[in-house]
């Protein structure tokens, strides 16, 4: 869905490439999921790159119970892609863009944040021209665990090295990407959208949906990846916080929670734009608006 949203002629970005890891399911099921969706959206000049099949120091831990055994269950998309990967490790790829560039690369992670920092280990001298880091993940609660989000939670330990970097973050987690709830409203909205793209991305709403509204008792499908692309699209439909966020390495019980520090809780330098609120109805409106565009 942040593909999709990423990708739509209403969107006023430039996707430079797509990188894979191990997050949801394994990479390499990720990765074949991101070419079947470049050929349903059309993304066939853009590349794409495998990456880290495991998290730096510890076993993945997948969410098959969510997202389905191929980590894109409920679609009736060809089961193999067209669209082939590049020959390049989606590491190297990231460096490679980074530094061919003026400064003006964002990036987008919407998984584990194992390519990131593996990318920043290996080549430090990128770490300046990053423009920023948009990323889903973290939040004032958890969902892996009580403390920890599920991104965060797989490879906390990369995702210290990314917060304690010094590139600009704009952090999008739980508190707010569950602000984006797909209602059985939303739903009939978008159920009318007669193209592809469209009777896709309801595939995946249906069979998501039954995870939230029934297992965890949510209104709607929280829609969580969109949020950092919408927010690169109108960053107006946000209400972003200078805080102060550390990534928890160490605790039995909170191993991979995100501490956010608010309010002048702590002397430590603010590091994160923490997105505290979203506008429901902007963000709806460009969602179905850029479904509509593929027709």
């Amino acid at each position: 869905m942040a593909m999709m949203l990423a990708a739509s002629k209403l969107s006023n970005l430039k996707l430079e490439a797509i990188t894979t890891v191990a997050g949801n399911v394994d990479v390499e099921k990720n990765t074949k999921n991101a070419l079947r969706l470049c050929d349903l959206l059309g993304l066939d000049d853009v590349p794409v790159a495998k990456g880290a099949a495991q998290p730096l120091m510890r076993k993945m831990k997948a969410a098959a119970h969510v997202h389905g055994k191929s980590g894109l269950d409920g679609t009736s998309l060809p089961e193999e892609p067209i669209k082939q990967i590049i020959n390049q490790h989606a590491v190297d790829l990231i460096i490679e863009k980074v530094t061919g560039s003026d400064g003006d690369i964002t990036i987008v992670p919407t998984g584990p944040l194992t390519n990131i920092a593996l990318a920043i280990r290996k080549a430090p001298q990128i770490i300046p021209k990053i423009k920023e880091i948009v990323l889903m993940g973290g939040g004032t609660y958890g969902n892996r665990t009580p403390a920890a989000e599920f991104n965060i939670y797989v490879d906390a330990e990369a995702a210290k090295i990314v917060f304690e970097s010094g590139v600009p973050i704009e952090m999008f987690g739980l508190n707010v990407t569950h602000q984006a709830l797909a209602t059985s409203d939303r739903m009939k909205e978008m159920s009318v959208i007669n193209n592809p793209v469209a009777k896709a991305v309801m595939q995946m709403m249906n069979f998501y949906s039954q995870i939230y509204q029934g297992k965890l008792g949510f209104t709607g499908a929280a829609v969580h990846d969109p949020c950092p692309v919408a927010y690169l699209i109108d960053p107006t439909m946000f209400e972003m916080e200078r805080v102060r966020v550390d990534i928890e390495t160490k605790g039995e019980f909170t191993y991979g929670m995100t501490c956010v520090y608010t309010n002048g809780m702590t002397d430590r330098e603010q590091n994160v734009n923490f997105a505290r609120t979203l506008n429901q109805d902007k963000f709806w409106d460009l969602f179905i608006r850029s479904l509509k565009s593929y027709s």
